[in-house]
């Protein structure tokens, strides 16, 4: 099977089949040609297990985090955002998925796509459904929260529509399943999970810019990165290539390896800074940079030096915790400003509707911040709930 054009996840399925990759399949399973030059494009980045103190820009001191620190400064830096329990209830809270579902509404993905979105998931999936059913034309990545915690898997989930033609009868199909990572095949480490998910990003962003063949056609990709969690619950394992750039220090080493790994984070993205503006599609787009959960506490104290402040997750109690959100939209959000707003993630599907300019969903349990992101007072939106006082 060739690559698939979307994607590129550098997979094979079966010699018998292989991807369409011709012109024609760009425009396979599209949405109806909407003049929609106007509506922006998002990207929305979750980390799993990232405290706001792990960013230079929030205050991390040990080492530096660069290619955030400019996505806060050229945007809006958020002091008081909150997430869910854990990493699938925020994702849940920010999709709208658990209250919409039940009402059997869209949630954010799906009114995305019949406002003529393109959407794709790349990364975790653990809300008990399948991504392509809740509104994602594309997705790779991971059904189960625990196989997410594997950084060198042998296989990721792929869901490819209207991406397999047989070479005998031309029929055209979907695919839905596992493909092998033969780097990673019989417990070899030939492929980081990180890399490959900052490439997948690159490559989708680089597919399904929005031009005159897709009649300007945005997208909406969210990234649930599984990093930088654990690896083994209850214990600091935190694995990368190498520990660099942090070889040298007098640190634990499981401490060098989680700064080289927040590390890795940054540079993914850098890099998707690079394709923006290799694209030119720094104008209409708008990125998201938050968590989906705050890390565990350390199993050894010595580590606690890397938060000072603390910010990791309480399993025992459900009080919010907070966690870094930087929202970047070039020409909209004022460059550099810092928001001591208070809100969660019930709050984003709102307030990206009000982005996208997509009618608001009836029974969302939050409300937009669209005019508050934009320095204004919210006097078009109900007036904010009292919340969790976060310094």
């Amino acid at each position: 099977m060739k690559l698939n054009r979307l994607l590129l996840l550098l997979v094979a399925l079966s010699p018998a089949l292989t991807v369409r990759a011709d012109l024609a399949s760009i425009f396979t399973n599209a949405a109806p040609a909407v003049a929609l030059a106007d509506r922006p494009s998002l990207i929305v980045i979750q980390c799993h297990g990232l405290a706001r103190g792990d960013l230079s820009c929030y205050g991390q001191t040990n080492f530096q985090t660069p290619n955030l620190d400019q996505l806060a400064a050229e945007g809006v830096r958020f002091n008081r955002y909150t997430g869910g329990a854990d990493s699938a209830a925020t994702t849940a809270e920010l999709l709208a998925e658990k209250n919409l579902a039940a009402a059997g509404e869209p949630n954010l993905a799906q009114r995305l796509q019949l406002a003529g979105y393109h959407t794709g998931l790349i990364g975790e999936w653990s809300l008990g459904s399948q991504p392509w059913t809740r509104g994602f034309n594309e997705f790779a990545g991971f059904l189960d929260d625990a196989e997410a915690q594997d950084y060198f898997p042998g296989t990721l989930w792929r869901y490819a529509p209207g991406g397999i033609i047989d070479p005998v009868s031309s029929r055209v199909s979907d695919f839905a399943g596992r493909e092998t990572l033969y780097p990673n095949s019989g417990g070899k480490k030939g492929q980081y999970l990180p890399e490959l998910f900052v490439n997948a990003m690159n490559n989708f962003v680089r597919v399904n810019r929005p031009d005159a063949a897709n009649h300007h056609r945005p997208f909406f990709l969210l990234v649930n990165f599984p990093s930088p969690r654990t690896a083994t619950t209850g214990l600091d394992v935190f694995p990368v290539p190498s520990d660099a750039p942090f070889t040298d220090e007098t640190w634990p080493a499981a401490a060098k390896n989680r700064a080289a790994l927040v590390t890795r984070v940054d540079n993914g993205i850098g890099r998707l800074f690079e394709q923006l503006k290799k694209l030119r599609l720094t104008n209409n787009l708008a990125i998201v940079f938050t968590a989906s959960s705050a890390p565990e506490k350390f199993a050894d104290p010595n580590l606690n030096f890397l938060l000072p402040a603390g910010d990791f997750r309480d399993p025992k109690h459900s009080r919010p915790t907070p966690l870094p959100m930087i929202v970047y939209w070039p020409g909209k959000a004022p460059s550099g400003r810092v928001s001591q707003i208070p809100w969660s993630a019930v709050d984003f599907t709102p307030t990206a509707l009000d982005m996208a300019q997509v009618k608001p969903t009836a029974g969302l349990a939050g409300i937009s911040i669209l005019p508050n992101l934009f320095g204004e007072p919210g006097t078009n939106t109900p007036a904010l709930p009292d919340r969790l006082d976060i310094p």
